[in-house]
């Protein structure tokens, strides 16, 4: 078989199964009802990323829960952290804050250790902000229009966690990279059940979660994940040159302030 056509048969198999579950579908933009993060609590977790065996990056995730002006909101913390196999690699930090609730974008700013920046706001409307790259010479200002508002593409999986992954159902919600404030992009969340998974050498029971792009059926990831800390403890994302990147996360103290 040709491979467009593989393609088209797989993209056919993958609408008939999500048509066949719509009674259990949910359709939710940013604010609907099925959405309420505030079940995430405040903890701190160490990502690792590898492709095969190797470990190419890792970062540290911390949640803290806050208020402004009345509005419950999450603040995570992101800051990457050396790798012995890529002693060169560029370090950074990144911050972003969301309603705790609804988990739409409220704030996004990361620092590198290359002198690039970016510090935006969002009020679902505009990004607004500044931002310089590594080999800019001056700070450019941002203010671009948000035609639809999505959750931050980069943490996808809370999405179904915040829905409170029931098996069988399915979500379609729209995903969005402040940093391209015009694109929007719907993804399908699977819930499956629940399996084992192993994590850093131990086995974890979790829900297998799959996040499928709407518009032609193929795979983003598969995620594994909890109801509690760290909420997600595995994910296999397929690569363009057939390999997988897998994505480990424990969770670790908090680090002292």
């Amino acid at each position: 078989m040709k491979l467009p056509a593989l393609a088209v048969l797989i993209a056919t198999a993958f609408t008939a199964e999500v048509a066949a579950q719509s009674i259990d579908t949910i359709f939710a933009e940013v604010g609907h009802s099925a959405i309420d993060g505030r079940l995430m609590k405040p903890h701190a977790a160490r990502v690792r990323v590898y492709r095969g065996d190797t470990l190419t990056s890792q970062w540290l995730n911390e949640l803290t829960i806050g208020d402004s002006a009345g509005q419950p909101i999450m603040r995570w913390v992101t800051t990457s952290e050396p790798v012995p196999g890529f002693p060169g690699r560029v370090l950074s930090v990144l911050r972003q804050t969301y309603n705790a609730r609804t988990l739409a974008p409220l704030g996004y700013s990361t620092t590198a250790s290359n002198g690039a920046f970016v510090r935006v706001a969002i009020d679902g409307r505009f990004v607004t902000g500044t931002r310089r790259t590594a080999v800019d010479t001056t700070t450019i200002r941002v203010r671009d229009p948000i035609p639809r508002l999505g959750f931050f593409a980069g943490a996808s999986d809370l999405v179904p966690i915040a829905a409170g992954l029931r098996h069988g159902s399915v979500m379609v919600a729209p995903v969005w990279n402040p940093l391209n404030a015009g694109m929007t992009e719907d993804r399908v969340f699977t819930v499956r059940g629940d399996t084992a998974v192993m994590v850093e050498g131990r086995l974890v029971r979790s829900t297998q979660v799959e996040e499928w792009r709407r518009t032609n059926g193929t795979l983003y990831a598969t995620w594994y994940l909890l109801l509690e800390s760290p909420y997600m403890v595995y994910g296999e994302l397929p690569l363009p040159d057939g390999r997988v990147q897998r994505i480990t996360e424990v969770e670790v103290p908090p680090r002292k302030p």
